[in-house]
């Protein structure tokens, strides 16, 4: 059974940064896309950041590149999002997930991309 489990989100002031985690199991993540999304209230989830099964490839949201960072661990089948400068508008719901397809790229950018999530962890900018 596939589990990913989020954790380090929290309340942090405009400006801060956060650290997120998604450790994954029941599957070999090695070989998948990983990618990062996020779901505001009342709005669409929508995509984050991604890096490729291998680590070598990133993509970001034009409205967070620069200031977040992905990036994978493979032996702990970890992967995390820093964010930095976080602003009000970064507040949300914070998901993981994993790519569909083996040895996926940087390219999964929709949800459809994807086919396990994460429970979700949150994140909350004060200003």
């Amino acid at each position: 059974q596939v589990q990913l489990v989020e954790s380090g989100g929290g309340l942090v002031q405009a400006g801060g940064s956060l650290r997120l985690s998604c450790a994954a199991s029941g599957r070999t993540f090695t070989v998948y896309a990983m990618g990062w999304f996020r779901q505001a209230p009342g709005k669409e989830r929508e995509f984050v950041a991604a890096i490729n099964w291998s680590g070598s490839a990133t993509s970001y949201a034009d409205s967070v590149k620069g200031r977040f960072s992905i990036s994978r661990d493979n032996a702990k089948n970890t992967v995390y999002l820093q964010m930095n400068s976080l602003k009000p508008e970064d507040t949300a719901v914070y998901y993981c997930a994993v790519g569909r397809r083996m040895y996926g790229g940087s390219d999964y950018t929709t949800t459809g991309d994807y086919d396990y999530w994460g429970q979700g962890t949150q994140v909350t900018v004060s200003s």
